[in-house]
């Protein structure tokens, strides 16, 4: 991997620093505020931060384009970036519109909100992106032909697209999972011979650092979905286009069990809990219908102090184990 190419992922954090506090201070002038939910008196917090985000990942990985393209003039996969880009932008104006209209109004219907995202799986579909060989379990290797780009393609974007954002509701809690999972996915990249990924998925995760020092506990900033649909989309398109969706598949495991316990509330119970004076959560339901549930219960059981930071830690922590394991089980395989 050529150092310069470091450059441009310092180039993604060095734009997000720059845009991140003059969105904030323009969120607050137009009443783009939410409330933070897990603190008593629930402060308002300005909303769709990830958009400074975004750019600040658009704009290093353009420049890794233009470096390549104009200067060493190698092949970087540029169809293949760009494809991704684009359905990243996709992700982020159809999280913005769902920001717009507002989560405790509904926003985007369930309807809308998936015909929305498979529209933004288009640009892979297009180009065909990875490999239509995969690996089932007791069956073998299988060559799906067709059906890879026509059916699981939209299947993976659209499952990781909608489902990344489930896991919210807690300062820095979206932002540290992005982090964490992405990290996790640029070495597989690396490792696997796809640098170019690395890179793209290093440039969000600069940007994602920046975002978090505004974004941790006590927040001054939220994500929004703007910022949760792409980092989603980002993932799948990665893990599709390095061609290691079961590696990726294993990575989400925390996520798919959150979708699994927000299923068990019908998708109507928050991740929230109740905010008490001295900064510790209770629970707000008997039953468990997210991990930040499991959390705050469990952090009580031991005698410790359910703060929000904890139940965050606690749920980055399972995040980690599970990305351990994962790049365990990818060494037994290489």
């Amino acid at each position: 991997m050529d150092y310069i190419n470091f450059l441009f992922i310092a180039v993604s954090c060095i734009i997000t620093a720059y845009l991140l506090p003059i969105w904030m201070r323009k969120a607050k002038q137009i009443g783009l505020v939410w409330d933070d939910m897990n603190k008593y008196g629930k402060q308002k917090i300005p909303g769709s931060g990830g958009i400074a985000v975004l750019v600040g990942f658009l704009g290093g990985v353009f420049l890794f384009i233009a470096y390549h393209t104009f200067v060493t003039q190698s092949n970087v996969r540029t169809i293949e970036i760009l494809a991704l880009l684009v359905s990243c932008i996709l992700m982020g104006g159809i999280g913005l519109i769902d920001d717009l209209l507002g989560w405790q109004r509904g926003g985007l219907s369930i309807r809308s909100r998936l015909m929305l995202v498979l529209g933004a799986a288009v640009p892979l579909i297009a180009i065909n992106a990875g490999k239509s060989i995969i690996s089932l379990p007791f069956i073998g290797t299988v060559d799906v032909g067709i059906l890879y780009p026509l059916l699981l393609i939209p299947l993976a974007f659209v499952g990781a697209g909608t489902t990344f954002n489930f896991l919210a509701g807690f300062n820095g809690l979206e932002a540290g999972q992005g982090i964490l999972l992405l990290g996790g996915v640029s070495v597989v990249a690396y490792v696997t011979g796809s640098s170019w990924l690395a890179i793209v998925g290093l440039c969000m995760i600069a940007s994602l650092l920046v975002f978090l020092y505004y974004n941790r506990f006590p927040a001054k900033v939220f994500p929004g979905d703007v910022l949760t649909y792409p980092i989603g989309g980002l993932i799948a398109s990665m893990c599709i286009l390095g061609n290691f969706e079961k590696i990726g598949l294993l990575m989400f495991i925390p996520v798919i069990i959150e979708v699994f316990l927000k299923a068990r509330g019908k998708f109507t119970k928050s991740s929230f809990g109740l905010p008490q004076k001295d900064g510790t959560l209770k629970q707000q339901y008997n039953k468990w219908y997210g991990l930040t549930h499991v959390g705050i219960a469990l952090l009580t059981k031991m005698g410790l102090k359910a703060t929000e930071q904890r139940v965050v830690y606690f749920i980055w922590i399972i995040q980690i184990i599970v990305i351990i394991e994962t790049s365990i089980y990818l060494q037994g395989a290489l």
